[in-house]
């Protein structure tokens, strides 16, 4: 029997987050293990007169591949995916991991030769999606890989992401537009303000917010959602900041991350594990040293740590950082192939100044 819970999601991704309209081509990409949610989605943008395609992957695959293939063919951009970038109007990601430590062997030059390669493709989806040519939403189900990093059972999982999804209040789209207003709210009290600094502890980073758009983030391209963010200016950001949280990428958890910055650019980062892989990946090309985005959660529903970056830089009362690539609706300009967003937590001993003004402290916003 169909938990009642996953028509709620399935309808929200359809009807509010994506607004799937009559003719449009959908594309749904998921996992095996989140059936339940792909039908019922699938049903929803059928019904509402789009024309869906899926594409479903297998269980290690990915790390099929990245053991595998040949220089030649980690360089390689299919042609689907091109077909994909170019050609659909409404795309959904729905994760859905059975391990997710599956490429934690992987050769992390492997890796950052296979992003190097889509860079191109990225940043014309993301023109796209600034354009409003492409709508796309990034979701998951939960599965036992993620109860686990989350150190959870399977069933307090599966609460905690319907929660953070307001699924479970009475109307989540009304619970989804209030959000929209909280955040359109302090976006607009930072709007003419130019510099932006982090306080907290072993953390302490001034930039450039002048003439960036702040973009509100409502259920629409993640979801869960719950943040505000930016591009910061590319050559501002100097100081230094502690991302206490562990950060995940190509199946590795590097702890303890420590960037310092200068005239907008990382010249020393360390960690507590697996430093090697957080060098490699700043190295990945030029833009790969630069911030492309300055997030700030504002969603309070979620309250704990998941080892899952779609939920933890929403947590309200954290800020987070991504090196790489800008969102162009943003006004950043930052290129890369690498999009890392790294969770700094100033809900104890925090703040966040705009202007010499204390806009957040200790989590909250004081504006």
């Amino acid at each position: 029997m169909l938990d009642p819970r996953v028509e709620r999601m399935a309808a929200v991704l359809v009807e509010y987050s994506l607004d799937v309209q009559p003719g449009e081509n959908m594309l749904i990409q998921a996992l095996p293990a989140a059936e339940s949610l792909v039908l019922e989605v699938y049903r929803l943008a059928l019904r509402r007169g789009a024309h869906v395609e899926t594409k479903i992957g297998l269980p290690g695959l990915p790390e099929a591949f990245f053991r595998n293939a040949s220089d030649v063919q980690l360089a390689r951009v299919a042609p689907l995916e091109e077909f994909v970038t170019e050609s659909f109007d409404v795309f959904l990601r729905i994760g859905a991991d059975a391990n997710t430590r599956a490429l934690s062997t992987i050769d992390p030059a492997r890796i950052v030769m296979f992003q190097a390669a889509r860079e191109p493709l990225t940043s014309r989806f993301l023109e796209r999606a600034a354009r409003r040519e492409l709508k796309w939403c990034i979701t998951q189900f939960p599965t036992e890989a993620y109860a686990q990093d989350a150190e959870m059972s399977l069933r307090e999982y599966e609460d905690f992401l319907f929660t953070a999804c307001r699924v479970n209040e009475p109307d989540p789209v009304v619970a989804w537009k209030e959000q929209r207003e909280v955040q359109e709210r302090l976006i607009g009290w930072l709007a003419p303000r130019r510099e932006l600094r982090l306080l907290g502890p072993d953390t302490d980073l001034t930039l450039s917010i002048e003439g960036r758009t702040f973009i509100p983030a409502y259920g629409d391209s993640n979801f869960p959602d719950g943040e505000i963010f930016t591009g910061p200016v590319e050559d501002s950001a100097r100081g230094h900041v502690r991302f206490a949280f562990p950060a995940s990428a190509g199946g590795r958890e590097i702890e303890d991350i420590r960037l310092s910055f200068d005239a907008g650019r990382v010249v020393d980062a360390t960690a507590a594990k697996n430093e090697d892989y957080l060098v490699r990946m700043l190295d990945t090309d030029e833009g790969a040293r630069r911030l492309g985005e300055l997030g700030i959660g504002t969603n309070y529903g979620i309250t704990r740590f998941t080892r899952n970056t779609l939920f933890d830089e929403k947590i309200g009362g954290t800020v987070h950082l991504a090196v790489g690539r800008s969102y162009p609706e943003t006004g950043g300009l930052n290129r890369s192939a690498v999009h890392w967003d790294l969770v700094c937590d100033l809900r104890r001993g925090g703040e966040i100044r705009v202007d010499g003004e204390v806009f957040a402290k200790d989590g909250r916003f004081t504006v």
